[in-house]
């Protein structure tokens, strides 16, 4: 059993801890803004192939103690970095946290970077070259107060990243947040699903792949960990033959993205072209005014404009209220959910809400808003 780290956004980690459990990790202890847990190799490949949430999974080397950059270096030192680099590879560096001491993350990422490179010439006359881009080994060093960790990154980029979407509006939610509502909206494939003010198809397309039973990693061209020396390649091919034989063919309900601007919609489509899905969403171009329900009962996803300014913020209060009006007048059986990074905002859709949930979108705190519609 090897322990592992995976990096998730503010207010979601306990349903990442959830998704990890179900994909079979041990000890898996929900912390701030990720998920501690263990399993082996298989488990590791599996939750970046399977996580919807995540962002990155890393594999802890090791701790030490770090109160200034002389300990720093001594600490990654230390590792016998033979085992995870050739000088023939590359690297690159990521930090995160700080201290009195270490309060610049490029200073400090370029600390780690040359304690490794200056084990490899003592070593062997040569050493490892930096690619920012692409590089056979990804580090990331954590400072917490006194300690840090240092963990090799199994993911890469970002596996919110999931590859279907080069094509987005102009304030797109991230994969994985759009994962979350969907868990947090208790929304299963079963029950239709409608986003009024779908943008470039985020939230549309997350629920035809959960739907579809498509695991998002499929969709990405490559993971750090196949660079890894340990990388089993037998085992990462059979894995990914599982999932795809465990794909549907077709949507147990229906999912439909809707909004006004059809410059926005076919971008939506685009990216569900490339994730295979176009042919099975639905995507309409209709004013608010126009929206009806197109179904007896479902669950409605929304994430409306905030307004960053004032001005900004009173001129979208009729539409908010108007929002409200046309989910209490035409979603009657119906649970509607709103994501809005602005309380003022929020008290506007005139609805009692009987459910909150404090998430974040980007570094924005937001509520998730749940109403009953009657």
């Amino acid at each position: 059993m090897r322990q592992y780290f995976a990096t998730v956004a503010r207010g979601l980690e306990p349903i990442a801890a959830q998704e990890i459990r179900d994909l079979g990790g041990q000890s898996v202890e929900p912390g701030f803004a990720g998920v501690s847990f263990q399993g082996d190799r298989q488990l590791l490949y599996r939750v970046n192939l399977w996580g919807r949430t995540l962002f990155r999974v890393l594999e802890p080397l090791a701790e030490f103690p770090c109160r200034d950059a002389a300990a720093l270096y001594r600490g990654v030192q230390a590792v016998d970095w033979a085992d995870y680099l050739t000088p023939d590879q590359t690297l690159a560096v990521r930090a995160t946290g700080s201290n009195r001491a270490l309060n610049h993350s490029h200073f400090t990422a370029l600390q780690v970077k040359n304690a490794v490179v200056d084990q490899q010439r003592d070593r062997f006359g040569k050493r490892s070259s930096v690619d920012a881009e692409r590089p056979d080994l990804w580090l990331n060093l954590h400072i917490y107060g006194d300690r840090a960790t240092l963990s090799r990154d199994s993911s890469g980029t970002s596996l919110h990243r999931r590859g279907y979407r080069p094509a987005v509006g102009p304030a797109p939610l991230k994969e994985s947040l759009a994962a979350a509502l969907l868990v947090l909206a208790e929304w299963q494939p079963e029950i239709p699903l409608l986003d009024p003010l779908c943008g470039s198809g985020t939230v549309p397309l997350e629920a035809a792949l959960r739907s579809l039973r498509i695991a998002p990693g499929m969709l990405r061209a490559e993971f750090a960990f196949e660079y890894w020396p340990d990388f089993d390649a037998e085992l990462w091919q059979r894995l990914q033959q599982e999932a795809v034989q465990q794909e549907l063919s077709d949507l147990p309900a229906p999912i439909w993205g809707r909004d006004h601007d059809a410059a926005v919609l076919a971008q939506a489509q685009a990216n569900a072209e490339r994730c295979g899905v176009g042919d099975r969403l639905s995507f309409t171009i209709g004013d608010l005014e126009d929206l009806t329900a197109p179904a007896d009962q479902g669950i409605l996803i929304c994430n409306p404009p905030y307004g960053k300014r004032l001005g900004e913020v009173e001129a979208l209060i009729p539409f908010y209220r108007r929002l409200g009006d046309i989910f209490k007048q035409r979603f009657q059986g119906w649970t509607a959910y709103i994501l809005s990074g602005s309380p003022e905002l929020s008290k506007q859709v005139g609805l009692r809400a009987s459910r909150r949930f404090e998430v974040y979108n980007g570094s924005l705190p937001c509520r998730f808003l749940k109403f009953e519609l009657y």
